[in-house]
């Protein structure tokens, strides 16, 4: 009889134990399983190839695309703040760079375009179009660049929002007659030299 009973007294706390044991691997598969459902039901898409992710803005993605379309009407400052449209600069191929000065891949490739511009500038006409700057500040930080091209001020926006430019440095790229055959985004020199001269090939 005691026997009886200290058989009984020793199995159930292993009873209790095994019980417990169970429930808790119950309730953890049954959460596993609660979860794989709720992200199935809840995901539009899954991601296969974490390399073909592309985040915005980057070397001028995100902007509107403007290949093919004409240089749109923008009126424009010049140091003096006078007015001049930009089909006022129409009549040779040219390179048109917006960028400010507190665009660190502006001033990066600024002194690219400084180089370039003096291996083509009598061809093709170079035009810096400053989006923020004063006056000042603009001559003062293209002119550390080396950059002797135009520099005008798109004091309004007009240009930049005419062809929808959302990530700087952009650089078009426009005929004679005022079609834009490419845009950019941040260039090296070579880069350039090579845009040039497509865009020479098409005159």
């Amino acid at each position: 009889m005691l026997s009886n009973l200290w058989s009984v007294r020793v199995n159930r706390p292993r009873l209790l134990i095994w019980s417990l044991l169970g429930a808790v691997a119950v309730i953890v598969v049954g959460a596993v399983v609660l979860a794989q459902q709720s992200d199935d039901d809840n995901v539009d898409a899954r991601l296969d190839d974490a390399a073909t992710v592309v985040t915005y803005p980057n070397s001028g993605l995100g902007n509107s695309e403007v290949e093919g379309d004409l240089l749109p009407v923008a009126s424009l400052r010049d140091r003096n703040d006078n007015e001049i449209l930009s089909t006022e600069l129409l009549g040779a191929p040219m390179v048109i760079n917006l960028w400010f000065s507190s665009c660190a891949p502006c001033a990066k490739e600024l002194p690219d375009f400084a180089t370039v511009h003096a291996e083509v500038g009598d061809e093709v006409r170079f035009v810096g179009v400053n989006t923020i700057d004063s006056v000042a500040v603009m001559e003062r930080f293209a002119g550390e660049r080396g950059v002797q091209y135009e520099l005008l001020r798109d004091e309004y926006a007009e240009l930049t929002n005419g062809i929808g430019a959302v990530a700087f440095p952009m650089t078009l790229f426009v005929t004679s007659n005022g079609v834009i055959v490419e845009q950019t985004g941040v260039l090296d020199a070579d880069e350039l030299r090579e845009k040039v001269a497509n865009l020479m090939e098409l005159e």
